[in-house]
């Protein structure tokens, strides 16, 4: 994209679902940074304290009531529509399975419906570049040729329920002649406010377990900064808008719409080196280190997380380390993001270790705010007694 294109003074009504959470909360200020006279609005859950009370709007709505989605979309009347909503990638339980669905496939498919019949013209979707990961152990760096698995061939449902709802995602692309979709799939999204990577990494620290190490950490792994990710959304809207002012359709060389992008911080790391920048930038002194490491043959990792999961099965419950948490700490999972460069003009703005820095700053920040609202609560309580 031209250069120019990427702070036009509005994109014209904005409306991004799941604005309220990690993701959406990144691209909701970078849109009122970048696109001042745009009009934001926010479709989530709940409202959220971080939220500019001033500059965005927010309707309270389940995207899965087809009822209250239209409603929504009827008042905020949005030309954009950026969907990040989705519940996290975890080990999915029945209830979790059945909440992956519900969101990621059904919701999905409402906002496609109501965003059509509203007249939206850019619809870009979060994706997940998990979608082309199926039994393969190495994922070496991908592009966009490869397969969405899905189903049997898929054994991780949220990327299963991601891989479905970006299929209708892009069937629904130029169902009328003004509507334009397209779907970005980032990889390991960390930064500021997320509740994942970082918060995940932090607590395996400061319960010691900064000290074992799977497997000999020769996996090279893609990490994705929020702001970044964020970044390249607001690239697709601008270039999903452009190319809806067009009156040829663009050549295949050249098209936004109808395709789906890989997005990383184009840097890839190795997998223990990223889990000990992060421990480093949190005070651990013991993981910076690798003397004090002690290296856990993958096989013997493998075997612990099969029986915690056998016992926590037994009881209803997820256990910390699964298989599936082993298989992503040694696998090879990098990405080729050079069609995202070519046709969206993306490049990261944020480099990974100031990214690390940034979002355990954060992390600790909130502890702290945590810690002393619960004191200020505490010794309030002690003064009512």
């Amino acid at each position: 994209m031209a250069e120019e294109n990427l702070f036009d003074k509005s994109l014209g009504n904005v409306c991004v679902i799941g604005g309220c959470g990690f993701l959406g909360h990144h691209i909701v200020e970078l849109v009122l940074l970048r696109h001042p006279q745009s009009t934001v609005s926010i479709l989530d859950l709940r409202d959220s304290p971080k939220r500019n009370q001033q500059r965005t709007t927010f309707y309270a709505c389940d995207i899965t009531d087809e009822e209250a989605v239209n409603t929504a979309f009827q008042k905020a009347k949005p030309d954009v529509v950026i969907h990040t909503a989705s519940p996290t990638a975890q080990a999915a339980t029945a209830v979790l399975k059945e909440l992956m669905y519900k969101v990621n496939i059904t919701g999905t498919q409402v906002l496609l419906k109501a965003a059509q019949e509203c007249g939206v013209r850019a619809f870009v979707y979060t994706s997940s570049a998990s979608v082309i990961m199926g039994e393969q152990s190495e994922i070496v760096n991908a592009d966009e040729r490869w397969p969405v698995m899905t189903g049997e061939k898929q054994p991780d449902y949220y990327a299963h329920t991601k891989g479905v709802a970006e299929t209708s995602v892009l069937a629904a692309n130029r169902n009328t002649s003004t509507f334009l979709t397209c779907a970005l799939r980032p990889a390991g999204i960390f930064g500021e406010g997320d509740v994942q990577a970082i918060p995940g990494l932090i607590t395996a620290s400061r319960k010691g377990q900064s000290k074992f190490q799977v497997g000999p950490n020769d996996n090279l792994f893609d990490w994705s900064y929020v702001g970044n990710i964020a970044h390249a959304h607001l690239l697709a809207a601008v270039g999903l808008l452009a190319t809806s002012k067009l009156s040829l359709t663009p050549l295949d060389t050249e098209r936004i719409d109808g395709e789906t992008f890989f997005i990383t911080n184009d840097s890839p790391i190795y997998f223990w080196d990223f889990a000990r920048l992060v421990w480093k930038e949190g005070g651990d002194t013991v993981a910076v280190d690798k003397k004090n490491i002690w290296v856990l043959p993958t096989a013997f990792a493998f075997f612990i997380a099969m029986l915690a999961e056998f016992v926590m099965g037994l009881l209803g419950k997820v256990p910390n380390l699964t298989n599936a948490k082993i298989r992503y700490s040694v696998m090879t999972r990098y990405y080729c993001i050079s069609k995202a460069k070519q046709r969206l003009g993306y490049a990261p703005i944020v480099g990974l270790e100031e990214g690390i820095r940034r979002g355990v700053g954060d992390y600790l920040e909130r502890e702290k705010m945590e810690r002393e609202k619960m004191e200020r609560e505490g010794a309030a309580g002690k003064k009512v007694q």
